[in-house]
């Protein structure tokens, strides 16, 4: 059995057949790592019983193992911790002790992924090869298919690396199960809305549907400053247009959704919200499915290259769900927020034309004024401040330093081309002690 790692060992002579011996499915379950393949498989030991009479750990209380390798047969315990199974393994042969023959080893209905944990597992290598990528995938995809059975998912597509991985996998795992749902909550990127649905409907053929609620979302958050309030009026109101979604269509049960571990962690520990974190409201009946919760923004990165998105789409830069509306501090203004707009176009813009290899740059827009002076009179208008961080995990992150001459380039075009700015600042805080984004 060529790549599994199956030790070698002695024979185990097979235990007394037990009375439904070689009747009915035979339970396969198996040690491995949680996005790679069975390793280190080793006759039955006190840490992987699951029994105290393990010969009945599977149905016939044995399976015999026919190797790839011709010749080399063995009857051991196949056992493992609960909720693991095999993954991977093609070309293995189960043979129930008394009859009959199982050539799947990777049921749908077993699977080691547990997608209702928010732990990511000790022993989960981090994903940083096309093998592991691919490892991941085959057993999300077999997940998602466990939990969604013939249901219908419901996501989010907000076009962020994120998502569009989610979206992408579940297409991959379901079909035309999956509804995507694109919503310009008028707290999108310059131009961002238009690129999403380009890059799904033409290029992934997605089922996709676009929903425009700019007005819908600005209405609900005219006048609210806090932070958390924000972003829990977003998250909310997410949930209430895919309800209205849902309600159009059939056999909705479940809701996709881009979480990521540092997702977890930050709202684990109290940091700050998360849009996609505990936001389902009471009485909502989606079941979450959440197939990349557990690993980090590099390793989303790499399985999404696998998966075969677009490395634009790949190599995008991280945007919240509740998009510019937590980068337009304080409560939020139509025209402040159209500044900020801007304002992050052309310093993206002038990033990118100058091949700058930086994790993450955008603006943010405080909900305060400074003096000026513009065509010789006093202006009293708004600051702009680029952030810029580089990060392999978005758990710690440094702020780059910026070319001179880059840094008054991007100055002098907002200045000049955004209406309502007096000021453009540079932000040095590293994370920690300040977070990457500054609500």
């Amino acid at each position: 059995m060529a790549g599994c790692g199956l030790l070698p060992g002695p024979l185990v002579p097979p235990p007394a057949r037990s009375a439904g011996a070689g009747r009915g499915p035979v339970r396969r379950v198996g040690g491995h790592r949680a996005c790679g393949h069975p390793v280190r498989l080793r006759p039955v030991s006190s840490e992987d019983a699951m029994a105290a009479d393990w010969t009945h750990l599977l149905h016939d209380g044995l399976a015999r193992i026919t190797n790839a390798v011709p010749e080399v047969n063995r009857v051991v315990p196949v056992t493992g911790r609960p909720g693991r199974h095999w993954v991977g393994v093609g070309r293995t042969t189960f043979v129930p002790v008394g009859g009959g023959t199982v050539t799947d080893p990777s049921p749908r209905k077993e699977t080691s992924m547990d997608l209702n944990s928010n732990k990511r597992p000790d022993d989960m290598e981090r994903i940083t090869t096309p093998e592991l990528a691919d490892a991941f995938i085959a057993e999300a995809v077999e997940a998602v298919r466990a939990q969604v059975g013939d249901g219908r998912v419901l996501l989010a597509l907000s076009g962020g690396v994120d998502s569009s991985v989610v979206a992408a996998l579940l297409i991959k795992a379901i079909g035309r199960q999956l509804v995507c749902v694109h919503v310009n909550h008028g707290l999108m990127r310059k131009g961002e809305s238009e690129q999403v649905v380009e890059v799904f409907r033409d290029g992934f053929d997605a089922n996709l549907v676009h929903v425009d609620a700019a007005d819908r979302f600005l209405g609900l958050l005219e006048g609210v400053a806090e932070p958390e309030a924000k972003r829990k009026i977003i998250g909310n109101e997410f949930i209430n247009v895919f309800a209205e979604e849902a309600a159009k269509l059939e056999g909705i049960g479940f809701l996709g959704q881009g979480t990521i571990y540092p997702d977890i962690l930050e709202s684990a520990r109290g940091v700050k919200a998360h849009h996609n974190v505990g936001g389902l409201p009471e009485g909502m009946d989606f079941e979450l499915v959440e197939p990349v919760k557990l690993l980090y923004k590099d390793e989303v990165r790499v399985v999404g290259r696998r998966l075969g998105l677009p490395e634009a789409m790949v190599e995008r830069q991280p945007f919240p769900g509740p998009g510019l509306g937590v980068r337009c501090l304080g409560a939020i203004t139509r025209d402040r927020l159209e500044a900020l707009r801007e304002a992050d176009a052309i310093v993206r813009e002038e990033i990118e034309a100058a091949g700058l290899d930086i994790w993450q740059y955008f603006c943010v827009v405080p909900d305060m004024r400074a003096t000026g002076v513009r065509d010789g009179r006093r202006a009293f208008d708004w600051p702009v401040i680029i952030r810029c961080v580089n990060t392999v995990d978005a758990m710690t992150a440094e702020v780059p330093e910026l070319d001179w001459p880059l840094m008054k380039q991007i100055t002098a075009r907002i200045l000049a081309e955004v209406p309502g700015v007096c000021r453009v600042a540079y932000d040095l805080t590293p994370k920690p002690v300040g977070t990457i984004e500054w609500e």
